[in-house]
């Protein structure tokens, strides 16, 4: 009754039958219909005067049902080197399912209860374990802070740098801090704080340009830069510490895709040179999938509670249940297992991409290949790379322009952004041969 009043079947006004008519016609009890009526009558559908007959209610209108909203037209791309996407087709699930099940059966009552919003500590402590292994980094539990992603992340610690008197941040350009709506400008102008861009070159961030800024704190990704793909060399490393250090200044370092190195092992973070002036920020979004909402920030022992007090006012904790499935794949090895697993089909795919501009573009140059799965595409100078892009879309093969991720409006030599994450070989192969003479 109640939707035949709302589209109108049942306009204003309308006399509605008696209780005990109504119940004879449905074949169902007066009481019922009676407890109906008064339901809607609390509701103010209807209205009743002793005497009178019920009637729906002139202030009851009706609603015009809502337009059909068509869905959105979309061509299914060939090839989407989108980079920063994982492959989201080889999430563990069965691995997943293990864990949880595992975690249901053997965790306390208790740990269904509101829990430590700096994350559970068994998390924690297998964390700490784990970033020292295979991250050499100085980690303790007590200055791991669990949040629910890198955003989440980079905003406790904007905020902590306010708090610390931090007024002015740096960031790489390019970098993904320069994307439009870019959840770390957002995170950084929303605290308040300025925002200088220095450049990025074949050794990563320039040092001495940072140093001729007014920055108190940088944001950098050091073993695997975003998106240049190129490893923060090694005099740079100390060059930036010694610069935090000089300056009474913070690294905020994204170690994003590090697990995912091809030549050698992974480069180890900058927070192991300088405990006390880096914060770290890892995620499981590349490793596992976005979906699982999880991260951390391994925080300067000075900066821990400040952290923590932001996370505790932000949400007052991430999902206990995921925190510990988490620590039962890393304890178990099943995450080591697919981090291997990852490497073979990253690896492959990378392969696959080499082997498709050699055959298809010979004359374009891949860089930023030593880790993680996305590379930069080298144009020829006359190229225009949105244009190169925008042609490429026509032919259902997503590439993308360096340029979207630069701070600066001056003219660059033209690069693309190519992600190999969640395409196949097979794809790959197809979409370059697509776009092959776009690439000349």
């Amino acid at each position: 009754m109640r939707e035949a009043i709302r589209s109108n079947r049942l306009p204003a006004g309308e006399r509605l039958p008696s209780s005990r008519e109504l119940a004879r016609e449905l074949g169902v009890s007066r009481g019922l219909v009676q407890n109906c009526y008064n339901q809607l009558l609390s509701e103010g559908y209807l209205t009743s005067r002793t005497g009178s007959a019920t009637r729906v209610a002139e202030r009851a209108f009706p609603t015009a049902p809502p337009e059909p909203v068509p869905p959105p037209v979309t061509s299914r791309l060939l090839a989407d080197l989108r980079a920063g996407v994982p492959d989201l087709a080889s999430f563990p699930r069965g691995d997943w399912v293990w864990a949880v099940r595992e975690v249901c059966g053997s965790m306390a009552n208790a740990d269904l209860n509101y829990g430590d919003p700096r994350g559970h500590i068994k998390l924690r402590q297998v964390l700490a374990g784990y970033s020292g292994r295979v991250r050499a980094a100085a980690a303790a539990p007590e200055q791991l802070i669990v949040t629910t992603g890198f955003a989440q992340g980079v905003n406790l610690v904007a905020r902590a740098l306010v708090q610390a008197g931090v007024r002015c941040v740096a960031f790489e350009d390019p970098g993904y801090g320069n994307v439009e709506n870019s959840e770390t400008v957002r995170a950084a102008a929303e605290s308040g704080l300025r925002i200088v861009h220095v450049p990025v070159d074949d050794l990563g961030i320039d040092v001495a340009a940072l140093a001729a800024t007014d920055a108190q704190a940088v944001l950098v990704t050091p073993a695997h830069q975003s998106p240049t793909g190129v490893v923060l060399a090694p005099r740079r490393r100390q060059a930036l510490v010694d610069w935090a250090v000089r300056n009474d200044a913070f690294i905020v370092e994204d170690d994003y895709d590090s697990e995912f190195r091809y030549d050698r092992e992974p480069i180890g973070v900058l927070q192991g040179l300088a405990p006390d002036r880096v914060f770290t920020l890892g995620t499981v979004s590349k490793a596992l999938a976005p979906a699982v909402r999880l991260g951390w920030v391994l925080t300067p022992a000075s900066q821990t509670e400040a952290v923590a007090e932001q996370k505790h006012i932000s949400d007052r904790g991430s999902s206990t249940l995921n925190q510990l499935a988490l620590a039962a794949l890393l304890e178990s090895g099943r995450y080591d297992r697919h981090l291997r697993r990852m490497r073979t089909i990253y690896a492959g795919r990378r392969t696959a991409l080499i082997a498709a501009l050699e055959r298809h573009a010979p004359h374009v140059k891949l860089t930023g290949l030593a880790a993680g799965f996305h590379a930069v595409a080298h144009l020829p100078e006359h190229a225009d790379e949105r244009a190169v892009a925008a042609a490429a879309r026509e032919r259902r093969v997503g590439l993308y322009p360096l340029g979207d991720y630069r701070a600066a409006a001056e003219p660059a030599p033209p690069r693309l952004v190519l992600g190999f994450g969640n395409v196949s070989e097979r794809a790959i192969e197809s979409g370059i041969a697509a776009v092959a003479d776009l690439l000349a």
